[in-house]
């Protein structure tokens, strides 16, 4: 590796119970790579986005199929007010939404979807995202629940946290089921039989160690891939971007929108990788990070970031 930096940038709204994201930028011959594993998360499951960026850095990435890549907007946990705003300045035609925020968060849920639905329109598609909190009977209330409020999901993202799981909520309930978690973090992603589980894979290309890997992984599901972000700075979004450009197929939109989730970038703002009209550019190489400095995280961040690189690449 050429050199490295690493970044802290808040976020506009709590994500993923995150206000400031965390990561490494690193240079190599190909280009730049984006290490931002969650900081909660031990060494091996890090190793694989380590590999991701350095792939990124010293390889680049296979032959894209497409020229620009559709994308959905993303509503947090807020308002339905705010949700809102958010889906109709977007220019998204889809819209992922959080639910499950919490334990109580029933209600709140119900609210933001419906609002979703009236901002999108009737053409729109309304998908939520519950990141396996929820039990099986859970599961299948919400999601009827949910699935009337929006005049019809498109589908919802790991309702609960295992495939046994996934499969008896799929039997139970007439929306389609989408496995995430229960791919990027299976011990084995390319073993993981998620067919009798889930209609719908969703792939992240840093979690699961590169674009050729995450390939490798969307061709041993054998069910329709949506590539979603694992809230990168435009250099890590590039390598998601990179992997639907290259997927064979791509059916849905992605759920690469989470740009607009970045007080600022790494990147210029001409550079930065925030949908327009619903789509993203396909680029050969990540943007480059001339604003590193500005965004640059604390001594004491900074040496944290770099120790756990050393460790996880000996892995």
């Amino acid at each position: 590796m050429h050199s490295a930096a690493v970044y802290a940038i808040p976020m506009t709204t709590r994500f993923r119970g995150i206000t400031v994201r965390e990561g490494m930028l690193l240079q190599g011959p190909a280009g730049w790579g984006e290490f931002c594993a969650f900081p909660e998360y031990g060494d091996a499951e890090a190793a694989a986005w380590f590999a991701a960026a350095r792939e990124a850095a010293e390889e680049g990435w296979p032959e894209p199929v497409r020229n620009t890549v559709p994308v959905n907007c993303i509503v947090p946990a807020v308002g339905p007010e705010r949700a809102a705003e958010m889906v109709r300045a977007s220019g998204c035609a889809t819209a992922k939404v959080k639910v499950a925020d919490h334990p109580d968060s029933a209600r709140e849920d119900l609210e933001r979807v419906a609002a979703v639905r009236d901002a999108l329109g009737p053409a729109g598609h309304v998908r939520v995202d519950a990141n396996a909190r929820w039990d099986v009977d859970t599961a299948v209330r919400e999601i009827r629940a949910l699935d009337a409020a929006a005049g019809g999901l498109q589908y919802v993202e790991q309702p609960c946290p295992s495939v046994e799981e996934l499969a008896a909520v799929r039997r139970r309930v007439d929306v389609r089921i989408a496995a995430d978690e229960s791919i990027r973090r299976a011990e084995d992603p390319l073993r993981v039989a998620v067919a009798g589980a889930a209609d719908v894979a969703i792939l992240k290309c840093l979690p699961l160690g590169g674009v050729r890997r995450a390939l490798r992984v969307a061709e041993a599901c054998g069910l329709p891939c949506v590539v979603s972000s694992a809230l990168e700075s435009s250099v890590g979004l590039a390598a998601e971007i990179a992997l639907a450009a290259a997927l064979p197929e791509l059916e849905f939109a992605c759920g690469l929108g989470t740009g607009r989730l970045f007080t600022t970038d790494v990147v210029p703002d001409a550079d930065r990788l925030i949908p327009r009209d619903g789509v993203l550019p396909v680029l050969r190489t990540a943007p480059e990070p001339v604003r590193r400095a500005e965004v640059a995280a604390g001594p004491e961040r900074e040496a944290w970031w770099r120790a756990r690189a050393e460790r996880v690449a000996l892995l």
